[in-house]
């Protein structure tokens, strides 16, 4: 992926063979890219603007492995390259494997996801795990896997996972944590590892700003996750150190 999003940044593997043609997806990325720079002003920031910047993240995300899948099926329609079928098949395999990834997170950190109103930790830790596996970084699931969490902090943990991951660009690991109390639930993360960073779009989205400049798709999902737990009324704090990042959220009991 380009730098348009850093969400879900691939691993250093190129699953697509030398002589396999990368998917033409610059004119949609363009599309994807041009509609999510219109970030409005913050006097006029409306739910649809950010359900709008949502829908580009998303359509942005999923046209990597989408246009992978159809390469790995045009190759296996082309009779001059049947050599290379074993190939084509490992593509499509490993693409659509993305694909279900991206779809099953969005499913719950961004979507209303109406089949469960609660998910489990080992439920939580299986998503970001899968999504994980498509990053530099490593994951420290440190949550009893039995903890049932609410709809709101299932979605504030997820996001959260997610940036805390985003945020070590070059590797490292990203450490996860939840304290239940009578007074309600706190989500910890713990990012480290060299370059341990947040661009200036994901600051600006934590804190519930306006993009100022920059890149709208590395500043929604900050902001998405901003959203969601000022809906709850709860608390989002995170700080930055020597390769070191450090996040908290606190949602009042229901």
């Amino acid at each position: 992926m380009d730098d348009y999003t850093p969400h879900l940044s691939p691993k250093p593997v190129d699953l697509t063979p030398e002589s396999v043609a990368a998917p033409d997806v610059s004119a949609a990325a363009a599309d994807v890219q041009e509609m999510a720079a219109e970030i409005p002003a913050a006097a006029d920031f409306t739910s649809h603007d950010l359900a709008t910047q949502m829908v580009a993240k998303l359509c942005h995300d999923f046209i990597s492995p989408a246009g992978a899948i159809m390469s790995g099926l045009d190759l296996l329609d082309d009779p001059s390259a049947q050599d290379m079928r074993q190939e084509a098949l490992n593509l499509i395999a490993a693409s659509a494997k993305k694909m279900v990834t991206l779809v099953h997170f969005a499913r719950v950190a961004f979507g209303a996801s109406n089949s469960a109103e609660a998910f489990s930790g080992g439920q939580l830790n299986k998503i970001l795990g899968d999504v994980f596996s498509t990053m530099r970084a490593q994951l420290d699931f440190a949550i009893d896997g039995n903890l049932i969490f609410p709809k709101a902090a299932a979605r504030a943990l997820l996001n959260l996972g997610l940036i805390a991951g985003n945020s070590l660009p070059t590797g490292g690991t990203a450490r996860l944590e939840a304290r239940f109390s009578d007074d309600g639930i706190r989500l910890i993360a713990e990012s480290r590892g060299p370059r341990a960073r947040l661009k200036a779009e994901a600051t600006e989205g934590l804190k519930g700003l306006p993009l100022s400049d920059g890149l709208a798709g590395q500043w929604i999902q900050p902001h998405w996750l901003y959203a969601t737990v000022q809906e709850a009324g709860g608390t989002l704090e995170f700080r930055a150190d020597t390769d070191a990042l450090f996040f908290e959220i606190n949602l009042p009991a229901a």
